[in-house]
């Protein structure tokens, strides 16, 4: 699969003319035809054939865990205990509803992963911060689950670089980050959204700490270690005995490839907020993580820079892009 399997957005496609344009302003249940959500996962008891003497036996059920497969194609989709809490495809463009009809958010993409096993959609919030005039951030909200225990029902505040479509979590350190709600509990949408209140109201704070990057003018040997320490995870502050951990062949290529990005290359690194400074470091891996990084797939790329590696690695930039600056 060398995309998600479906995929919807309004405005530009996240990637390269794949999915399904849709205006502005369409209904959820728009959205979600459009978006390839408009099936339910539904449940089944595991069975097994039980042999008696060499012949066929009774079918007989194994209580404890469920098959979950999809409505429209009946692909089985996991196994999984019998007290998990599933989260349907519509439930998640329908956590949207209000917030789009009342609150101005604007629904921007959607999707289906790994053949229904992942969905989620972002919207668009409404805020937005231009750094150094010119640098334009957008504030938005993931809404993420999956129906395999991978990934818990989540709910992300995020940013989006506009001049090169970088994401990145809002999560400062002492601040609340992801909402996630297990899938041993039940889904509450309007406990999860008063939740979030608390994180959305923390843009500013966050866009302030980014305007302190963008005025952090970092030297050459500075830049390298920032790399050597996200990258590697070595350096002086790594974890203990990452000093002298020696970059991997891979990790070699993505130290060219993020210095790459920073010294020029990258979309939007020469706008005066990422040039020569620390949120030009930090756009160097969200870029090399949301775009150039080594993947099976667009749809491998956008699992690990959302919910796996990727994301991980992208915190740590932040973080360590936060301590230059302290």
């Amino acid at each position: 699969m060398s995309q998600p399997q479906s995929l919807a957005y309004a405005g530009t496609s996240p990637w390269q003319n794949l999915g399904n344009p849709l205006p502005p302003r369409e209904s959820i249940d728009t959205w979600t035809r459009a978006a390839g959500m408009d099936w339910s996962i539904r449940e089944t008891p595991v069975r097994y054939m039980a042999e008696t003497s060499g012949t066929l036996g009774a079918i007989m059920s194994f209580e404890e865990q469920k098959v979950l497969y999809r409505s429209d194609t009946k692909e089985a989709l996991s196994v999984v205990g019998n007290r998990y809490q599933v989260v349907q495809p519509r439930e998640v463009l329908e956590f949207y509803r209000d917030l789009t009809e009342v609150s101005g958010f604007e629904l921007e993409t959607a999707g289906v992963l790994k053949a229904g096993r992942k969905f989620w959609a972002l919207a668009r919030t409404g805020k937005q911060t231009a750094l150094k005039g010119t640098d334009v951030v957008k504030g938005y909200l993931l809404l993420a689950t999956s129906c395999d225990g991978s990934l818990a029902t989540t709910a992300t505040p995020t940013t989006i670089r506009v001049a090169c479509a970088n994401t990145l979590n809002i999560a400062l350190r002492e601040a609340v980050g992801a909402i996630k709600v297990p899938h041993s509990t039940s889904f509450d949408a309007e406990a999860v959204k008063r939740q979030l209140g608390v994180a959305v109201s923390q843009w500013d704070s966050f866009m302030y700490r980014m305007k302190i990057l963008a005025e952090r003018k970092v030297k050459s040997h500075e830049a390298m270690n920032y790399f050597l320490r996200v990258i590697c995870e070595a350096g002086p502050s790594a974890p203990s005995g990452g000093a002298d951990k020696a970059p991997t062949l891979s990790n070699e290529r993505a130290l060219a490839k993020v210095q790459e990005i920073f010294d020029g290359r990258g979309r939007g690194a020469e706008l005066a907020a990422a040039k020569g400074t620390a949120w030009g470091l930090l756009n160097a891996v969200t870029e090399f993580v949301d775009h150039e990084r080594r993947a099976r797939s667009q749809e491998y790329r956008l699992d690990s820079a959302w919910f796996g590696q990727g994301a991980q690695l992208k915190q740590r930039a932040l973080e360590h892009a936060l301590a230059l600056a302290d």
